[in-house]
């Protein structure tokens, strides 16, 4: 059982302003498996003064020395990976191989990206007589959602601290363990006192404060529309910047020259990965109408190996999060059989011999069109739906027609037409044949979000611009 009572503020572990805690669920037990203590608008302003105080000196560092803490907490990541693994298969339900490979490997890329940025980032810039300087924005909230929370935490965290900024950083309540060991890693690696501050908490609790907070200079948010709308609220009244990475529903066009089995099966592994829980996902498959019957066999074929089970054996998915999580799966299941799709395999209840835990089917529904609920909704749940289309013109309507705009994949041989497809797509990023690269900008159109992750890109997100004219001398 694990108890987190005390907030990572100014370089010290603090006890909290109240007494209120929060349990954490295992949702393959069902069973309570930590206690953490609830913050409070009182903590918030704690954790901020300390990051206020603490941004003259860090914004002024050099380069030189952020890299050093970079390439410290590095250090430090690699020594506690077991840790962070260990908490994330407890606390979210991802399988060992997840939760230590691909869960982990995200952030420690993301850091590793962000030295490689930081060691050639050009902060200034001459444009005749006037000199641009982008400097640090200052004080910066950040919250971050339990699905890939240790992911959402490093493309957060690493860039504020490349680009000289401090912050508060509220996990999610779901999932607050890896940020508990997140900030002991900060703390061995020597992050200067109130650089990176940690509060625990819920978005009424923790995460309206934060983002409200006139002290807090950007806001940066990762979690459902519907709560990326109130962080913006919220914000509002201070004109601060607000980042999010919202919602999604991603499109998977496979063109009629791809190998259909391969490319079918790596969609469906695709979206069946970390349960369904991924923002990113392509969970419409849109493929040529007239193939839909092969198409279907390749993706029962596909779901069906998926094994579901005990996160902490060898399974290839574990539980949804959580019993809320669980029952709005359920329901969509539901939904799509009732409006009339094709249910190719999986469905509603628990997968065959599990009793217990927030299990879901792998589940695949065929002949779905995009007026179906299960092709509008972010299901966020082991579910996929196949779309059909005629020509590539369709499948392009299909794929944007939807209100978000995080992702898509484009598959196919000929480069040069899945090259066309992929320009015309509607999305922040588009990946070509499963293509992927840490340095791409990652977010999203419309619902969606607005601001930009990874790479450079998302070093800009903590940057304001300066213009100061007449800095160089005209020539003569």
């Amino acid at each position: 059982m694990r108890e987190y009572l005390k907030f990572y503020i100014g370089c010290e572990w603090v006890d909290p302003a109240g007494r209120s805690t929060f349990e954490v669920i295992n949702p393959a037990t069902e069973q309570v498996c930590g206690t953490v203590a609830a913050g409070t608008a009182a903590d918030v302003d704690r954790a901020v003064a300390a990051a206020r105080q603490a941004f003259p000196g860090w914004s002024a560092t050099s380069v030189t020395e952020r890299l050093d803490i970079l390439r410290r907490i590095q250090d430090a990541f690699q020594k506690r990976r077991d840790d962070l693994g260990a908490a994330l298969t407890e606390e979210m339900g991802a399988p060992t191989a997840l939760a230590n490979g691909f869960q982990l490997d995200l952030a420690a890329g993301h850091l590793a990206q962000a030295i490689e940025v930081l060691e050639s980032y050009e902060f200034t810039e001459q444009r005749g007589e006037t000199l641009i300087i982008k400097e640090p924005i200052g004080v910066c909230g950040m919250i971050t959602p339990w699905n890939w929370p240790l992911n959402q935490i490093a493309v957060k965290v690493f860039p504020a601290l490349a680009t000289g900024c401090t912050m508060v950083l509220k996990p999610s309540e779901q999932s607050p363990f890896n940020g508990q060991v997140f900030a002991e890693i900060l703390d061995e690696a020597g992050v200067p006192a109130g650089v990176f501050n940690l509060v625990q908490g819920d978005g009424p609790g923790v995460g309206v404060p934060l983002s409200a907070h006139p002290d807090i200079d950007m806001v940066s948010f990762t979690g459902s529309t519907r709560a990326g709308v109130e962080v913006a609220r919220n914000a509002a009244a201070t004109v601060k910047r607000v980042t999010q990475e919202l919602g999604g529903k991603g499109p998977n066009v496979i063109l009629d020259d791809a190998d259909l089995a391969a490319n079918v099966g790596k969609g469906v592994a695709g979206v069946m990965m970390n349960s369904g829980q991924t923002c990113s996902a392509a969970t419409r498959m849109i493929v040529p109408a007239g193939r839909m019957a092969e198409v279907i066999e390749a993706a029962r074929a596909a779901a069906e190996q998926t094994t579901v089970g005990d996160p902490s054996g060898d399974v290839g998915i574990g539980p949804v999060v959580s019993g809320g999580q669980f029952d709005k799966v359920q329901a969509l299941i539901q939904k799509g059989i009732d409006e009339g799709a094709t249910l190719v395999t999986g469905g509603t209840g628990r997968p065959d011999g599990l009793t217990t835990g927030y299990y879901v089917k792998p589940t695949v529904f065929a002949n779905v069109t995009n007026e179906m609920t299960i092709a509008r909704e972010e299901i966020f749940g082991p579910v996929l739906s196949i779309l059909g289309y005629e020509d590539i013109d369709q499948a392009v309507a299909i794929a944007n027609d939807t209100e978000y705009g995080l992702a898509g994949n484009v598959a196919g041989a000929d480069l040069d037409a899945v090259r066309a497809v992929a320009r015309r797509i509607r999305v922040g990023f588009v990946s070509i044949n499963d293509a992927f690269d840490f340095a791409c900008p990652f977010g999203g159109y419309r619902k969606s979000g607005n601001g930009r992750e990874w790479g450079a890109d998302g070093f800009g997100e903590y940057l304001e611009t300066k213009g100061i004219m007449g800095y160089a001398p005209a020539e003569s």
